[in-house]
């Protein structure tokens, strides 16, 4: 009950395929448009808005300045609580600690947190090779679960899924993983709340050990921060008698009085609530209280390739809010598979290509799915630039690509126009047949622009992508340097 993004083709490729998908668009128009309206009603009660979003965007970028010595901190308070730190370089590693600390207890089975960075790893399949079940206990993610699906987006991962879809998906698949659906299930919300409810409690109730990610994690005291809305994080994180929780390097915050504007600007900006109905914090071991063993993987998995980035590294502030996944319009007509990773949208085409770098075809198109209309910044609240980081990618991607054996059309177009931009001669040449050009192209393909001047139409062949939505002006019959020298024979020159 697991997919992979895998193998996934590139953006354009994939995005093709689901514009294609008229339900899919339906899905997406509407729940994100919900969002939107939510989260604009709720930040318009603040005046500070913007002095927040400044606030925010400080924090985040004092902790990655020092990250280093902010890291050391946090483990020394959490072994200090009574917690075992792991360091993990890459998602092998993580998996290997997650699944060593598991079989080591003899259980078959864990509950999880809702965790991104536990998707980005794949740890779900990690565990499933070693024989563990890992059970998914945020109701979306369950969705996507029990349908055997993949997340597309990063607040509600089955965000491309209806109700009457989810009905379907828990009255044939929940038999099969547990307490089965009841028979009368209909595709009212709180029917399916209810069922979700119901299948998940005896899971809670025997599981020994329980896996997480972390919101924040706070380096002067130690602490670890999950805040969701459902309350299942909360009996995963105080059930279990072991939690494992695997933290991305860059949720570190340097000090308490520092996370209280990130827990302003978060519910706002993700559910567009005021505050989240749970926020649970943890550094440590209780003697008789929650788990009574506790492991904190710190992963790197490209982070310190991002932060090295002196553009890019921006990135790393991302409090995965998603609210610049909602108010794209390019993420809101592809949905979140296109982008073929767990991070989608306007800040997945930038954090995949910082974290694991250029030269992969399917990453290399990510910068591009974008139109930089600008709205993923002004909403972002701790105010990462993506359309900067994303034209930064761009250049990157073609340097990327400058030694390639063989090279694109682009490449070949461009170094055939400097080649003849260098000489005098060749550019005189490449003049005259350009006039001529532009005089067939006006006679075959001509259109007239406002204010009588020339373009051209729909152009046949590979011009026909570039034309089908902009004018391209015809040529000149008569190039400057011609029409200086006609100018001068005739005398009229100055």
């Amino acid at each position: 009950m697991t997919g992979t993004f895998v193998g996934m083709p590139a953006f354009p490729v994939a995005a093709r395929a689901a514009l294609a998908d008229t339900q899919l668009r339906h899905n997406l128009a509407h729940a994100t448009g919900v969002i939107r309206a939510k989260r604009a009603a709720v930040v318009g009660e603040v005046d500070n808005w913007e002095d927040l979003r400044l606030a925010g965007a400080a924090v985040k970028e004092r902790a990655l300045l020092d990250l280093a010595a902010h890291l050391e901190e946090l483990e020394r308070r959490l072994v200090a609580g009574g917690a075992t730190v792991h360091w993990a370089r890459n998602a092998a590693e993580a998996n290997a600690i997650v699944v060593g600390i598991t079989q080591g207890h003899g259980v078959d089975e864990v509950v999880k947190v809702k965790s991104m960075v536990t998707q980005e790893i794949d740890l779900n399949g990690a565990l499933a090779a070693a024989g563990i079940a890992a059970w998914e206990t945020d109701l979306a993610e369950l969705i996507v679960q029990l349908g055997g699906d993949l997340p597309s987006h990063i607040l509600v991962p089955a965000i491309h899924r209806n109700r009457a879809e989810v009905r379907e998906i828990f009255l044939r698949e929940m038999a099969g993983a547990g307490r089965p659906a009841p028979a009368d299930l209909t595709d009212e919300p709180a029917m399916l709340a209810a069922a979700a409810r119901a299948h998940l409690r005896e899971k809670f109730l025997r599981a020994k050990v329980g896996v997480s990610g972390a919101n924040f994690a706070v380096s002067e005291t130690g602490t670890l921060v999950v805040v969701e809305s459902e309350g299942n994080g909360r009996m995963c994180l105080t059930l279990p008698e072991v939690l494992i929780s695997v933290v991305g390097i860059e949720k570190v915050v340097p000090t308490w009085a520092e996370l209280d504007p990130l827990l302003r600007l978060l519910p706002r900006s993700s559910t567009g609530e005021r505050m989240n109905p749970y926020t649970s914090t943890w550094s440590g071991v209780t003697p008789g209280d929650g788990p009574q063993e506790v492991h904190v993987v710190l992963l790197d998995n490209g982070r310190t390739r991002a932060l090295a980035d002196s553009v890019g590294r921006q990135a790393l502030r991302c409090i995965r809010c998603s609210a610049c996944l909602n108010v794209c319009p390019v993420y809101e007509r592809t949905g979140g598979h296109a982008y073929g990773s767990v991070y989608p949208g306007p800040i997945g085409a930038i954090l995949n290509p910082l974290m694991q770098g250029t030269g992969d075809k399917q990453v290399d198109s990510l910068p591009y799915a974008s139109s930089l209309c600008g709205a993923c910044f002004e909403v972002c609240p701790v105010r990462i630039d993506i359309p900067e980081v994303l034209v930064h990618l761009r250049s990157k991607v073609v340097d990327a690509h400058r030694s390639d054996t063989v090279p694109g059309a682009e490449a070949v177009a461009m170094k055939a126009a400097a080649w003849t931009f260098s000489d005098a001669r060749r550019l005189g040449r490449a003049e005259r047949v350009s006039g001529v050009a532009g005089r067939v192209m006006r006679r075959t393909f001509g259109v007239t622009l406002p204010g009588g001047r020339s373009a051209s139409g729909r152009l046949p062949g590979p011009g026909a992508g570039w034309t089908s939505t902009r004018d391209l002006p015809a040529p000149p019959a008569e190039s400057f340097r011609g029409w200086w020298a006609r100018i001068g024979r005739l005398g009229g020159g100055r």
